[in-house]
Parts: C-alpha cells; structure tokens; sequence
C-alpha cells in the first residue's frame, strides 16, 4: 500500500511538471519549424505557439505560425509568441504585438513579416522602410484573404 502511494503521489508530481505551459527557447541552427520543415536560423523572425498542455511548436517565420493555425485547433493554444525584430531572441506575445509588412524588411518565408513589442516601434520602422502595421486579428484576417 505504501508503495502504491508513493507511486501515485510521483505520477502526478510528474504530470504537474511535464504540463509547464511556458515557451522554450529556440536553438537557431538546430530547430526546425514545424509546419515547413525548414532549419530556424533567423533570429527576429521564429515565432512559437505552446498549447495549453505544454506542447511546443516551433516556427522560422510568423506567417508559417500563422498558416499552420489551419491546420491545428486553435482552442488548444495557450501563448502566441513571436520575436520581436527590434531584440533578436526575444520572444513576445503575438496576440498584443504590432506586425509590420514592408517589401524592405525580408522574412523567411517571404511575407515581408515583423513584429515589434508595441505600436510605436512597429511606426517607426514603417517611416525608415514603408509597409502597413497590423495588429493581431488584422493579421490574421489579412492572411485569410
């Protein structure tokens, strides 16, 4: 009976643990991006989607994050992160970043796709090189159309 106990108790301890609904860092040069396959190396562009039981998904662009949302149940998803262009490495939370499309700033899977961490930063890349700025849900709906 003692242990069945201590099985019990480090079941769950484990299923605690393992559920951590965090992002995880990308390793440029080694990750691939889940839905095209390719190799992540650019390093203000990756974006990843980590689901409400932990799962990690990773991307080289946001517009792959996005396009793979056709794909998966969107009600499983607990963060949406993307780099933000201005801090390479640094992932933030899609849903409230701005995006910029400019012709003058590539992205890897050629969408022209950025996002920066808030409105002003995202403007003034928009006054340097061009473009239009979304938010969230108008990225979304401009990658449905």
């Amino acid at each position: 009976m003692q242990t069945l106990k201590h099985f019990v108790i480090t079941t769950l301890l484990l299923m605690l643990f393992s559920c951590n609904v965090s992002p995880k860092p990308i390793d440029y040069g080694n990750d691939g991006c889940y839905f095209c396959k390719m190799t992540i190396v650019d390093k203000v562009h990756a974006a990843e989607i980590v689901t409400k039981k932990g799962k990690i998904y990773k991307f080289d662009a946001t517009e792959c994050m996005i396009n793979f949302l056709d794909e998966f149940d969107t009600s499983e998803i607990a963060l949406y992160l993307s780099n933000n262009y201005t801090e390479p490495e640094a992932l933030i939370d899609a849903t409230k970043a701005t995006f910029l499309i400019s012709k003058n700033i590539p992205s890897p899977m050629g969408a022209y796709l950025s996002a920066f961490e808030n409105k002003s930063e995202a403007e003034k890349f928009q006054a340097e090189k061009g473009g239009d700025v979304y938010n969230w849900s108008e990225l979304l709906a401009h990658f449905k159309d």
